[in-house]
């Protein structure tokens, strides 16, 4: 994978730099250099498929992502030379050139060492936390705010100072956006937790465990986009009925994160302990959310 990147890379430069200025190649020259594009971004594919399914789902989708960029940014550079002049290397050429040197450098990001498909689940897991850390931080910042959650944007010119209630948090808002907070922060220890684990016991000696860890990311991935939407619904003015539904969506998922995760092989005895006290603090504060709702259903 690696050397079909840096020769896709090596063919991305000698492709821009024969159109970056007259007189115009010659239609031989143009053959072959177009040949040679072409077999170096087939080569980048064939590689890809190579890549055996047991290896892990994980991995895949990594490879396979790292590969689609470097065909789009080949396609992107090949459409802009087609409608730039001759004349001099236009500022969109020398962009596209770098988006394919920066598509073909994606190769060092990807997983090494023993268990690659390990590796490839604890990049998956590690930006999910990342993402689920941003949420949390944000959501806190914005409750140590005030009473106006959106205090850092700037007051209309012509209608003057906000004076809409809907941009204020009431007290009872604020009592479930309490027990609201206390699963986001849930879903961020998990999710630390998870990869801790992973990195310290995750194995790829068997299909059964590759498979294992892929079901640990593929449920994770599920994580971010749910404490997103919880915390899109805590903005005001806050329906209670839609934070009770978008809370019981992440809940479910943690349950889901946490059940896969006992069950795997990363979960040694000793680990125990942290699933079951997680699983406890989510439902404990699912059960908060449902008793400030209850008069919403």
């Amino acid at each position: 994978i690696g050397q079909t990147f840096k020769v896709t890379s090596q063919e991305a430069t000698k492709l821009s730099l024969a159109f970056s200025r007259a007189p115009q190649i010659s239609a031989e020259d143009c053959q072959k250099l177009s040949e040679d594009v072409q077999n170096a971004i087939l080569a980048v594919a064939t590689v890809y498929y190579w890549l055996p399914k047991g290896q892990g789902t994980t991995l895949r989708k990594m490879v396979r992502d790292a590969t689609t960029d470097v065909v789009e940014g080949m396609i992107q550079l090949t459409e802009t030379i087609l409608s730039s002049p001759l004349e001099s290397l236009s500022q969109e050429q020398l962009i596209s050139t770098g988006g394919v040197w920066e598509a073909c450098e994606q190769v060092s990001n990807l997983p090494r060492g023993k268990y690659y498909n390990q590796a490839a689940v604890v990049s998956a897991l590690t930006v999910c936390l990342g993402v689920v850390k941003d949420a949390v931080k944000e959501m806190e910042h914005a409750l140590m705010e005030g009473q106006d959650p959106y205090s850092d944007i700037m007051e209309d010119e012509e209608l003057g100072f906000r004076g809409n209630r809907d941009t204020y948090w009431s007290e009872a808002d604020r009592k479930l956006l309490s027990s609201c907070m206390g699963l986001m922060k849930a879903s961020k220890a998990c999710l630390k937790k998870v990869l801790g684990v992973v990195k310290a016991y995750g194995k790829a000696d068997s299909l059964e465990q590759i498979a294992q860890l892929d079901d640990l990311a593929d449920i994770a991935n599920e994580i971010s986009p749910s404490v997103d939407e919880m915390a899109l619904s805590m903005y005001p003015p806050v329906n209670q009925l839609a934070v009770r539904l978008n809370a019981a969506k992440l809940a479910s998922v943690l349950k889901k994160v946490l059940e896969i995760t006992k069950t795997s092989h990363v979960c040694l005895p000793s680990e125990e302990s942290w699933v079951q006290f997680l699983t406890g603090a989510v439902d404990h504060n699912m059960n908060k959310i449902k008793n400030f709702t209850q008069g919403q259903l």
